[in-house]
């Protein structure tokens, strides 16, 4: 009797792999016309590898964020004798991680930052639109790190908290919980903090015509005026033809409304062009109330998105905007 693949490639005529491999399955399965099963399969993962490879593509971010944890503990292990004799011990570590998000939003996104100046040297509170995701504002401070040296802090959903293994990351950059008494002393200590007012749910329920989702907040308001400090609006262009969720789908909103995590898909990944835009800040007033300031706050990120957004975002026109020489004015 004549094995399987000697019956392949014994005889004058050659056969190819795929009709050996068709003749072996065939042989072990017993299924007859299996060939046409293949083929069918083929078919399928032709026509499903671009949907997989868009829902796949945002799990980089995810990888990049725990590449980002083993460094720092890296970091951590060859430098802990250090760790005693030094006040900015991890310094190096942030450097180091800011250039390798500086270089992933670089070659990914051409990431650009305008507006940097308006930035004041001394505190602040910067308030910006909430993407899908938030790797605009990762690439927003590690930018700022690099060429301003300065650091800005973050005020982050309680779920981020909770996320397996990131305790060290969120530590190093000094990520906040925000409950407004931390988020005031760190201001008047002179730091720059950030702030999505919108947060998950914007994050996850906003669409292409970039509405903004505060709801009733106004708490940041009232910390900027407790601490006596200008805030500043922030958006990033094409945020969210970057990476888009199914937010739209009612059912998941009710749902995220019911247990308050991010458990809506996102997909997209794509390579769309980047530009944050830092709008001029919005002076402290004494005698102006929390309503008014978020009114104000919420105008002039409005503001921001209209002159840098064309609405309806567009993947195709964002990816086309990669290819442009002349950058969109400030």
């Amino acid at each position: 009797m004549i094995g399987g693949n000697e019956s392949c490639t014994a005889g004058p005529i050659p056969v190819s792999y795929l009709t050996c491999l068709t003749y072996i399955l065939r042989e072990w399965t017993g299924v007859e016309h299996i060939e046409d099963y293949l083929s069918y399969a083929v078919y399928l993962l032709w026509v499903l590898f671009p949907l997989a490879v868009v829902f796949l593509l945002p799990g980089v971010l995810v990888i990049l964020f725990y590449t980002s944890i083993l460094l720092l503990h890296i970091y951590k292990r060859k430098n802990e004798l250090k760790e005693a004799y030094s006040n900015d011990f991890w310094d190096g570590a942030r450097q180091m991680l800011a250039t390798l998000w500086d270089g992933h939003g670089r070659i990914w996104h051409g990431y650009e930052l305008h507006g940097a100046e308006n930035i004041p040297d001394g505190p602040g509170l910067i308030v910006f639109y909430h993407g899908a995701t938030p790797a605009d504002y990762v690439y927003f401070t590690a930018r700022l790190l690099i060429k301003k040296k300065r650091y800005c802090h973050v005020v982050a959903d309680h779920f981020v908290f909770r996320l397996p293994g990131f305790k060290i990351l969120l530590d190093v950059h000094g990520v906040m919980h925000g409950p407004k008494e931390e988020c005031v002393s760190a201001l008047k200590k002179g730091y720059l903090i950030a702030v999505a007012p919108g947060g998950v749910r914007e994050a996850l329920f906003s669409d292409e015509m970039y509405t903004i989702i505060w709801g009733n907040r106004k708490g940041f308001a009232q910390v900027a005026i407790d601490a006596k400090v200008p805030i500043i609006p922030m958006f990033t262009q094409n945020v969210r033809e970057g990476v888009r969720t199914l937010g739209g789908i009612k059912i998941l909103r009710s749902l995220y409304e019911r247990v308050r995590l991010p458990i809506v898909p996102l997909y997209g990944g794509f390579p769309v062009k980047l530009r944050t835009f830092i709008g001029e800040p919005i002076p402290y007033e004494p005698n102006i109330t929390a309503e008014e300031l978020t009114a104000k706050t919420k105008a002039a990120l409005q503001a921001l998105i209209e002159k840098h957004q064309k609405l309806p975002g567009n993947i195709f026109r964002a990816l086309m905007e990669r290819f442009q020489t002349q950058k969109k004015e400030d």
